[in-house]
């Protein structure tokens, strides 16, 4: 599948109907899920993948068309979990879905694939350090969506952690309004993704 195709495919996934702002639940847009999922594909194609965080499985699903072989999408939040098991269903992929607190699970992989809470909400500043945690200690691979402004952080956390960031890709990602703080008809933030 060309990478054109994937994304979409990937812009039919919906949202969260009713999306939660202290878990900082905002759909990665599908041209950068495209795009990271391509740079990932030689950590997927053949692989076990875990999408931590997975909300609507936006991530889970693309890793899926892109031939992981065998894929969990982790999420607390029980109402995005229904409605990407409804998408992997429409897609025609087998994807296992669970709802979960991430910082609870124990499993191992072979690569973690994630767009993590960036840590910007009151009472969840944290979240992001909890996330790279767990994901390095399910996966010896992770791909991550990280705020630009973070990275310096970020890349000491990954060190003090074990890991080393091999690659970093930049992109600018939009938000719409959808909580009653937004303000802004929109919202651009620059995101880097790395690979550990």
């Amino acid at each position: 599948m060309k990478k054109k195709e994937l994304e979409l495919r990937l812009q039919d996934i919906p949202p969260p109907a009713q999306p939660v702002a202290s878990l900082e639940q905002y759909q990665t847009p599908a041209g950068i899920t495209a795009d990271m999922l391509y740079h990932a594909a030689g950590d997927i194609q053949g692989y076990d993948v875990v999408d931590l965080g997975c909300g609507t499985g936006i991530f889970a699903i693309g890793a899926a068309l892109l031939g992981a072989s065998h894929v969990i999408g982790i999420d607390i939040d029980a109402s995005v979990v229904a409605i990407a098991r409804e998408q992997a269903e429409r897609f025609g992929v087998d994807v296992r879905f669970v709802v979960a607190d991430v910082a609870a699970v124990s499993m191992q992989s072979d690569t973690v694939i994630m767009n993590p809470p960036f840590g910007a909400q009151h009472g969840n500043r944290r979240a992001d350090r909890m996330f790279l945690q767990k994901a390095l200690a399910i996966a010896p691979v992770v791909h991550s969506l990280h705020l630009t402004r973070t990275a310096g952080f970020i890349r000491r956390l990954v060190t003090s952690l074990g890991g080393t960031v091999t690659a970093a890709t930049s992109y600018r990602f939009s938000i719409k309004p959808q909580f009653s703080f937004h303000t802004k008809r929109r919202a651009d933030f620059d995101v880097t993704a790395i690979r550990i």
